[in-house]
C-alpha cells in the first residue's frame, strides 16, 4: 500500500471512530510499526492543515480523532443547536473544575472547597462519565475519591492532565483572621477563569 493510500485509510478510520485511535491501533490497521504509524498520522496532520479544511486531526486523550476547527463553533452552532440539558451548569463546572486540579477528591474536601454540597452534581458528573470513582480513602468511613476520566480529557480536547490551566494564584491573607489562606481555599476565586479556560478549550464542541 503507498503511503498516500494509508494515509486515506487513517484519515477515513478517524472519520468513522468516535473514540480516540491509538497509534497501536492505527499500526495494526496498517500492518505497520506504531513509529510509522505515529509518522503518516503527523503527515496527515500536516496536510489537512495546510489544505485549509474545516476538519482537522486532534492528539486527545491518549490517541488520535477527527474534529471540527475551534474557531468554527460560533457558525457550526447556527445550524446545530444543541439541547440545552448536555451543556454543563456552572455548578457541574465548578465542581470539575476542583476535581481535575485536587485528584483524587473526596466529596468532602470538594464541599468544603466549594462552601455547598453538591453530592447530585457529583453523581451527575459521574453519570456523563466526566469523572469517576477511583478508589476509597483510608480513614474513618472510607469515603469515596473522585477522579477525571478519557473522556473528560476528550471533552475538553486535552491529551492529558498535564494541558490543564495554570493556577496562577497567589497565597494571600484572610480579611477576617489576617492568616494566609491555604492553596485550596483560593481555588474558588480561580473557578471563574478555569471555566473560562475550560470552555474555550471546548469550542468544538
Amino acid at each position: 500500500m503507498e503511503r498516500e493510500q494509508q494515509k486515506m485509510v487513517i484519515e477515513a478510520l478517524l472519520f468513522l471512530t468516535e473514540e480516540p485511535v491509538t497509534v497501536k491501533k492505527i499500526g495494526q490497521v496498517l500492518s505497520v510499526s506504531p513509529e510509522e504509524a505515529e509518522s503518516l498520522v503527523c503527515e496527515l496532520k500536516e496536510n489537512l492543515s495546510l489544505s485549509g479544511r474545516g476538519i482537522q486531526v486532534f492528539e486527545t486523550a491518549g490517541g488520535y480523532q477527527m474534529g471540527t476547527l475551534p474557531e468554527l463553533a460560533p457558525h457550526l452552532e447556527k445550524a446545530f443547536s444543541e439541547d440545552v440539558s448536555s451543556n454543563l451548569s456552572t455548578a457541574a463546572l465548578e465542581v470539575l473544575a476542583i476535581v481535575a486540579y485536587k485528584q483524587p477528591v473526596t466529596r468532602v474536601e470538594v464541599e468544603s472547597i466549594r462552601g455547598v454540597r453538591c453530592e447530585h452534581v457529583l453523581d451527575n458528573l459521574v453519570k456523563r462519565k466526566l469523572i469517576k470513582i477511583s478508589g476509597r480513602k483510608e480513614g474513618p468511613g472510607r469515603p469515596r475519591l473522585y477522579s477525571t476520566t478519557a473522556d473528560f480529557l476528550k471533552y475538553f480536547g486535552l491529551k492529558d492532565l498535564s494541558e490543564l490551566p495554570e493556577l496562577e494564584l497567589e497565597s494571600r491573607p484572610s480579611e477576617e483572621t489576617g492568616e494566609t489562606l491555604s492553596r485550596d481555599a483560593e481555588i474558588p476565586a480561580g473557578v471563574e477563569q478555569i471555566k473560562y479556560d475550560f470552555e474555550n478549550q471546548n469550542g468544538d464542541h
